[in-house]
């Protein structure tokens, strides 16, 4: 009987290419894998055929699960199996809760090991040629909640709106009018903003404007939940690249 262990490994933005080498070495040593709605599935391949493969998935309004009963089957399943692997989307210390699960694991004894993931907040505005920091434009850059435990726009958003940083906003859409009020009424109506839906993966939208238009262009290209909100002149550096694919397709 091995140790009981529980290996937090972050799955990644969606594509599932972009989960680390060390990720999927922990997902063929485990003996059972609870994975999230935001772990791409075509994962579990990696995995091995007699693992036990668990769907324990959250997303906003709709819980699998809840996490205290998350807590309790990873010390269940790692006492009677050994190895338990929890698959989380993005990384798991960004917004996903995962030190909640590591110290419940800790306090029943189990060995924990942390696998870091590359975060949604890092990687699908990169992928859409979005810098989150561009030299003589910003010094750096938020990465926030749009929505706190109590159901309200963080106090931290206010200060954000003031700065002059990137701000990337993660399980905001639900406050996305109040976040556009608050954006505007600090920086203007014509700064610049872009929200991805899915980003990375096959179903990805993307909506790019300025505060004073993107709530007309979400509601036209029905932009939902999951999505990433980046908001900031670096935004532009989009449209740079969009231009010049159309003026060499027109070449």
């Amino acid at each position: 009987m091995q140790t009981p262990k529980l290996t937090l490994v972050g799955a990644g933005p969606g594509d599932e290419t972009l989960i680390t080498l060390k990720g999927i070495h922990a997902l063929e040593a485990a003996d059972v894998i609870l994975y999230d709605a935001l772990a791409n599935p075509a994962l579990l391949k990696y995995c091995r055929e007699d693992a036990l493969k668990i769907f324990v998935g959250k997303r906003a309004g709709q819980h699998h699960l809840q996490q205290h009963q998350i807590n309790r089957a990873v010390v269940r399943y790692a006492r009677k199996y050994g190895q338990v692997v929890r698959l989380k989307g993005g990384d798991p210390f960004v917004f996903g809760r995962g030190q909640e699960e590591k110290e419940y694991a800790l306090k029943y004894g189990l060995e924990v090991e942390v696998v870091p993931g590359i975060s949604s907040a890092l990687a699908v505005p990169a992928l859409q040629h979005i810098p989150l920091t561009h030299r003589g434009i910003n010094d750096s850059f938020w990465v926030m909640t749009g929505t706190t435990r109590a159901g309200a726009l963080s106090a931290d958003m206010a200060l954000a709106a003031q700065s002059s940083a990137t701000i990337v906003i993660l399980m905001g859409m639900k406050q996305l009018e109040k976040i556009v009020k608050l954006f505007s009424k600090q920086r203007g109506t014509k700064e610049s903003i872009a929200i991805i839906q899915d980003g990375t993966s096959a179903h990805e939208k993307v909506a790019v404007g300025k505060l004073e238009d993107i709530l007309d262009k979400v509601a036209h290209q029905q932009i939902t939940s999951p999505a990433i909100i980046v908001i900031g002149a670096v935004v532009e550096k989009h449209w740079e690249i969009v231009q010049e694919r159309v003026s060499s397709l027109r070449t």
